[in-house]
Order: structure tokens, then C-alpha cells, then sequence
């Protein structure tokens, strides 16, 4: 297994789009200074502005999008390479295959937050709008690794179907429906969907951040486990049976 891993991220050097995925993380932290430098600045705190840069958009929205299309791409490109085929011969199990990929996905999400909680930082302190702290660069460096860790498990419907399907217009027009229903199940219900549920208990403890009922934790974890491990099975179905899409 972790050769297999291994194998993944040493794939991803001859990948040159990855570098360029990594761009949306410093959108907000950009969009952010605009906002703030053309209004008003009074009583802007440093979690004020860390809630624009990393825990709105860039959380409820961006990540997620660069998430599905990673992998996606990833997967797809391996089909047209006939890299599949060859996987089975050796053989690779399905459900290994796609934990390698979900490995990767993992990593990079991580990796993503962290250069947005960068960023933040330097956006913010260059342009004057904040006064760093250890203790706000601490809580925000913090925040952004659970936020990469915990939200790629949201996206596991999405990566278990790219891993079915030979092209990519399917699984790319799916993550742009299934991360809206997610932004837009916020607002109401936010058990039934994967990705609402992972953000919900994201944004229970942030410092200003109102929910509109207080997050069942067992809840939201019970449907992101029935999510993931209903659509891993029906992948594994799929692929044992060679009927990729």
C-alpha cells in the first residue's frame, strides 16, 4: 500500500497542472484586501479577516471545486494513458487504488489550506489591515489543517465516481452540482450531504461564525460514513466487473 501511495505523488512531478491548482488558495486573501481596504476598517480584527480569507469561500466553495477537478484529471488521465489496464494485470486492488488516490487528494488539500493560511498572513500583514500575533497565526494555521484533513472525506462520492467513468465531463459536471447542493444544504438540513455535514463541523467553533442549530458531531459523521462507504462499494462493484463508464 504505501508503495502504491508512494508510486501516486512521484506520478504527480510529470503533472505541471497541479502547481497551478494551487492559485484559487490566495483568491479571498486578495479579494479580501480589496473589500477591506475600499471600506471601512474599523474594529477589523485578525479572525475578522482570516473568516474572508480561508473560512468562507475558500472553505465552502474553492476547495472543494479544485478538489473534484484534481482528481478527476488525475484519474482521467490515467484512462487515456491505458495506465488502468496495466494496473489490473499487476494486479492492484480496487479498493487500494482508490485509497492511493484519496491519499493524494488528501495531501493536496492540506497543502492547499496551508498556502491560503500563508497567504492570509502576508496579504493581511503587508497591507496593513491586520497586527499579527502568535496566537491568531497559531489558531489560523490550526484551523487550516483541520479544514484540509476533514474536507476530502466530504469529496470521497466524487472520487469514488471519477474512478468508474473514462472521461471527465461527467465527474466535473457532477462536482459542480454536488458542492452547490452542499453550499446551498448550509442553510437548511446539513446531515444528508456529505460535504455540509464535514463543513458544519468545521465551522461549529469558529469565533464568530453562527450556526443556525448547534452541530450534532455523531450525526454529521454517520452520514459522511454511509456517503463514503456506499459510493466506495458501488466503485469497487464497477470497476471488478471492468464496466468503467
Amino acid at each position: 500500500m504505501l508503495s502504491l501511495i508512494q508510486t501516486e505523488f512521484l506520478k504527480l512531478k510529470r503533472k505541471k497542472f497541479i502547481w497551478f491548482m494551487f492559485i484559487p488558495a490566495l483568491l479571498m486573501p486578495l479579494v479580501a484586501v480589496l473589500y477591506f481596504k475600499a471600506g471601512s476598517q474599523v474594529d477589523l480584527t485578525p479572525i475578522k479577516f482570516y473568516r474572508w480569507t480561508a473560512f468562507s469561500y475558500t472553505t465552502w466553495l474553492i476547495l472543494q471545486f479544485v478538489l473534484g477537478m484534481l482528481i478527476t484529471m488525475l484519474v482521467y488521465q490515467e484512462v487515456e494513458n491505458n495506465l488502468l489496464t496495466q494496473l489490473w494485470i499487476v494486479p492492484v486492488g480496487k479498493l487500494r487504488f482508490i485509497i492511493s488516490k484519496f491519499c493524494v487528494m488528501w495531501l493536496y488539500s492540506i497543502c492547499f489550506m496551508l498556502i491560503c493560511a500563508s497567504g492570509s498572513i502576508v496579504i493581511g500583514s503587508v497591507s496593513g489591515l491586520i497586527e499579527i500575533t502568535n496566537t491568531s497565526v497559531l489558531n489560523l494555521i490550526l484551523k487550516c489543517l483541520e479544514i484540509g484533513a476533514l474536507l476530502p472525506f466530504g469529496m470521497i462520492p466524487i472520487l469514488a465516481l471519477a474512478t468508474t467513468q473514462k472521461g471527465y465531463i461527467l465527474p466535473v459536471s457532477t462536482t459542480i452540482v454536488y458542492v452547490f447542493f452542499g453550499f446551498i444544504s448550509l442553510m437548511g438540513n446539513m446531515y444528508p450531504h456529505p460535504l455540509s455535514s464535514v463543513i458544519g463541523i468545521l465551522m461549529r467553533n469558529i469565533e464568530g461564525v453562527v450556526m443556525k442549530d448547534p452541530v450534532q458531531i455523531w450525526k454529521a459523521l454517520l452520514y459522511i460514513t454511509l456517503w463514503s462507504g456506499t459510493s466506495i462499494a458501488l466503485a469497487i462493484n464497477v470497476l471488478r466487473k471492468g464496466k468503467v463508464l
